[in-house]
């Protein structure tokens, strides 16, 4: 068993390298300026209601995520290449996600350019898409295939499973889905990827930003777990914790409010047995509204497991975290109780 993983470990760790190796060559970013994309007259908004286009058509098409994911870093590149004009940006749009599923999707589940234009509504000719395949192909020298973030999110999954496997099943629902982690970190880099702020990260920052804000809910040992996926990314610390802030703010500001009639249940099944203040029970639980943000509010420390380890790497990056306190002391002699809550539906009026 123990040479299944190693070989396993050591397979992921090849897919990694090679990752990060097309991504060294190929990942482009388009560069603000004055609230344009320098050499376009393409605006921010623009921009990001293209790539949220992108997205429904994704589904639309009934695209897997990849494609997604491949055709906004495609759009990513060329805008970074060449010097585009607006009133083109949605038919180069629309030509990235048809290059992108010809790479990704199987024959059978593509259907003709004439007909993902009549589902999309572009009142674009087949003539102008394939003139358009030709220019972006040229400009990026036929080599398409980028990594992507969502491909960093299926690496960094697969690694964690085979190393840490009891990560992965400290959430309910993963022990009945153990992709639910996989799922949840790859809709969040479809959310970032609209984020303007966020092109300048390249994928495997984004991926491992997401999901280290995971793990500080996860577990009090995420640093160790951290550092072993940031040495095998080889990001660099700074740019790490400049992306990680930027995505924790990001998808803290996606997260709806509590209505103003929200209600906190009390939910049995997840008391542990009761223990006095200052030792920790079996099960770490505290009060909170379901779908509140995440990240620099739930931050725990680093614990005393691998702290030895972690010394040797970034001591000041640690310490960056020391600081943040943990949410369960705000709420005083409760935060040794296990308890799961959920918000009341708001009312609604009463229609006669």
């Amino acid at each position: 068993m123990k040479l299944c993983i190693s070989e396993e470990n050591q397979r992921l760790e090849r897919l990694l390298e090679d990752a990060l190796a097309r991504e060294a060559r190929l990942w482009k970013a388009p560069v603000l300026e004055n609230d344009l994309i320098q050499g376009t007259d393409i605006c921010l908004i623009q921009h990001q209601e293209v790539i949220l286009w992108l997205r429904e058509m994704n589904t639309a098409f009934q695209f897997c995520q990849e494609t997604y994911a491949l055709a906004v870093c495609v759009l990513n590149r060329l805008l970074a290449t060449v010097k585009a004009q607006s009133k083109y940006l949605k038919c180069i749009a629309i030509t990235t996600l048809i290059l992108a599923a010809k790479i990704n999707e199987e024959d059978e589940v593509i259907a003709s350019v004439k007909e993902l234009l009549a589902q999309s509504g572009c009142s674009f000719s087949t003539a102008e898409i394939h003139r358009m395949e030709r220019i972006i192909l040229d400009k990026l020298q036929w080599d398409l295939y980028t990594s992507t973030p969502i491909d960093f999110i299926h690496i960094f999954h697969s690694l964690l499973r085979t190393s840490h496997p009891h990560l992965l099943l400290r959430l309910p629902r993963a022990q009945k889905r153990p992709c639910f982690q996989a799922e949840l970190w790859t809709r969040q880099v479809q959310h970032c990827m609209a984020c303007h702020q966020l092109w300048q990260c390249k994928g495997s920052t984004l991926a491992l930003a997401i999901i280290t804000l995971e793990l500080e809910a996860l577990t009090p040992d995420w640093f160790s777990v951290f550092i072993e996926l940031l040495n095998k990314a080889q990001i660099e610390s700074s740019e790490f914790i400049k992306c990680k802030e930027m995505v924790d703010e990001y998808l803290s500001s996606l997260e709806a409010p509590l209505p103003a009639n929200a209600v906190y249940i009390f939910n049995s099944d997840c008391v542990t047995k009761y223990q006095p203040l200052g030792l920790e029970p079996t099960q770490v639980a505290r009060w909170h509204p379901k779908g509140q943000p995440k990240g620099k509010r739930n931050g725990h420390r680093p614990g005393s497991h691998g702290e030895r380890e972690v010394d040797e790497y970034y001591d000041g990056f640690r310490c960056l975290y020391d600081g943040i306190a943990s949410e369960g002391e705000c709420y005083g002699n409760y935060r040794n109780v296990g308890v799961d809550v959920s918000p009341c539906p708001p009312l609604q009026p009463h229609v006669g």
